[in-house]
């Protein structure tokens, strides 16, 4: 095991203690400072106790699973987000592939398998004083967090990220924003996906204000709009997608983002250089706009490149950019981008052959790489492009989705023969389309059925947008479903 070290829980801690007044969240209004958040964090991690293990936390857009989050790092345990949305098998099957011991869960629906314990998240308002706070000292391969990448055998693949691979990229993340006390950051991304951690570390270690306001989700542009500048939110971190569609509705309206607005951070999907167009050409000057790229495996982002100047797109489209500082690649002779460096996951806890499989080591004394199994080319300066897949991989909101795993799940249905599954781009965003061949003596209402079982067993990013019952798939010369040409075949221009 390495020597302890100077991780991001003791960078929040040092933050809280040069900053205790300054605002730490703000909830629709409500404010903790960081001594109230850092109070919370530390009786979080009293109840969790000394070595808590894989801690489950209930996670919904609050600033109580922010505290605990960090109350389960300071504690010495590995923060296990679970999504209240999903269905019970869901989030047994998420807590028993995590080894989770306990659950922190507050509300009505705090279910939990048989063993693992319940605790509840500490209230607000907490008493704050008392000897000045020291997290537990935790070694740097320790697991910081369990986070989950879609599995083609219908079970998601628990991906373990050590202490020192967030602590280093904390404090980059904090460098390429230029985050300072001033910033107030919108949380916008789920919190049971990494992304969120990109808005919350690098904030919170550099005492500014994260910003949770319900309007920002509502569905509604102007509201979100709206929310950001009552809010003065400097940073706005977005799915490429859904950056997409604002930036139409920004065009529609000839309007321009709130004057508050510094940064504005994309990443998840290709960039459209229509929609790329489309905001230079609205009142963005002021803006930065900075597109990254990163996996689960790999620890948050990886590259990234401001979209200005001449390196910024091209016929290719928009790069996803340059390596970070801290990051070691190499891109093989069939173009696939491994990655290398202090930000890599553990493996995939219980999975020995798969962790083998994408964390390779090219040769003797190499180090350790992780197979992204993205194409990508290299441009003059060193700007990488993307340019497509190595698998079948797709990304749906911005997650990580291998077909495989919905065909799976769809099969598993008994009124299913066979199933194909394939990606669909519609208005710049990717949605999931399932071609269903029904067996005998089923057919009607089958689509509906496949949708009805999916909601009860699978989150709402593995439920294709459409689902359609075929007589037959297409198949490759040898023998497999071929997923494109399944497509194809039933698509109607």
């Amino acid at each position: 095991m390495s020597e302890p070290h100077h991780d991001v829980l003791q960078e929040f801690a040092r933050t809280a203690e040069r900053h205790p007044d300054r605002t730490a969240l703000v909830h629709d209004g409500r404010t903790l400072t960081y001594a109230e958040l850092a109070a919370l964090v530390r009786a979080t991690a009293r109840r969790l106790g000394p070595d808590p293990g894989a801690v489950g936390v209930l996670a919904s857009r609050t600033p109580e699973t922010v505290a605990a989050l960090l109350g389960t790092l300071a504690a010495g345990g590995a923060y296990v987000p679970v999504d209240p949305a999903h269905p019970r098998a869901r989030r047994r099957a998420v807590l028993a592939a995590a080894g989770c011991r306990t659950l922190i869960a507050s509300g009505p629906d705090r279910w939990a398998p048989e063993g693992v314990r319940v605790i509840e998240p500490p209230d607000r308002g907490v008493p704050g004083d008392g000897p000045a706070w020291e997290p537990a000292a935790v070694a740097g391969d320790a697991p910081a967090y369990i986070l989950f990448t879609s599995g083609s055998t219908g079970a998601p693949k628990p991906v373990v990220t050590p202490r020192r691979a967030i602590s280093a990229v904390t404090g980059e993340l904090r460098e390429l924003f230029g985050i300072t006390p001033a910033d107030r950051v919108l949380q916008f991304a789920s919190l049971n996906w990494d992304t969120c951690l990109e808005e919350i570390l690098p904030a919170l270690t550099a005492g500014a204000a994260l910003v949770f306001h319900d309007g920002a989700r509502s569905g509604s542009f102007r509201r979100m709009l709206r929310a950001v500048a009552d809010e003065r939110v400097t940073v706005l971190d977005l799915p490429t997608a859904f950056w997409h569609e604002l930036v139409r509705h920004l065009a529609d309206e000839r309007a321009a983002p709130p004057p508050c607005v510094r940064l504005v951070i994309i990443g998840g999907e290709a960039v459209s250089p229509p929609r790329l167009a489309d905001w230079r050409a609205l009142d963005t000057a002021g803006i930065r706009l900075l597109n990254t790229y990163g996996c689960t495996e790999t620890t948050l982002i990886t590259h990234a490149i401001d979209l200005h100047g001449p390196l910024a797109a091209g016929e290719t489209g928009a790069p996803i950019g340059r390596p970070l500082p801290h990051v070691v690649q190499r891109v093989t002779g069939e173009g696939e981008l491994l990655v290398g460096g202090p930000s890599l996951a553990l493996g995939y806890r219980g999975l020995p052959e798969e962790t083998a499989a994408r964390f390779v080591t090219p040769e003797p004394g190499a180090g350790r790489y992780f197979r992204t199994g993205d194409r990508v080319g290299v441009r003059e300066g060193g700007a990488l492009v993307h340019e497509g897949r190595l698998d079948h991989e797709l990304k749906i909101r911005g997650i990580r989705v291998d077909p495989a795993e919905v065909e799976a799940h769809i099969a598993g249905h008994p009124g299913v023969g066979a199933v194909a599954v394939a990606g669909v781009t519609v208005a710049d965003r990717t949605t999931l389309a399932a071609y269903v061949v029904p067996r005998p003596e089923h057919g009607e209402g089958l689509a509906a059925e496949v949708r009805e079982y999916l909601r009860d067993r699978v989150p709402g990013h593995l439920v294709p947008g459409r689902i359609t019952v075929v007589p037959e798939l297409a198949y490759t010369t040898s023998g497999k479903v071929d997923r494109a040409g399944s497509h194809r075949r039933y698509t109607t221009n």
